[in-house]
């Protein structure tokens, strides 16, 4: 089983499977989030000291920051995917629910 990284900058790298999503941190509630995930210890900070100009968030609610701009995050994702003969939602291993989240369909009557 492999696992295709996504390079987030800096020599760093992420798991593209693990990917929910990909924000910018401009707004008050991912800052929250960012603060919310430093106090429960499950912030990665992969900037280098240089400012966030993204937040990644994987399946395991880890927030990882990034001194890469989001839309480049996002290019790179798509590249990795194309790369791969994949759709976006394939490389990231679903149709874009997160794990434990899918809906299933009521039987019909």
């Amino acid at each position: 089983m492999s696992s295709e990284l996504l390079n987030i900058g800096f020599g760093n790298m992420v798991v593209v499977r693990r990917i929910v999503a990909i924000v910018n941190p401009a707004s008050a509630p991912m800052k929250r989030l960012k603060d919310e995930a430093k106090q429960a210890r499950k912030l990665v900070d992969a900037t280098n000291g240089r400012r966030t100009r993204s937040i990644i968030v994987t399946d395991s609610d880890h927030i990882i920051l990034s001194a890469i701009q989001t839309e480049t995050v996002a290019q790179r994702l798509e590249a990795e995917a194309n790369a791969q003969g994949q759709n976006t939602r394939a490389a990231l291993g679903r149709g874009g629910a997160r794990p434990g989240t899918e809906r299933t369909k009521a039987p019909a009557p």
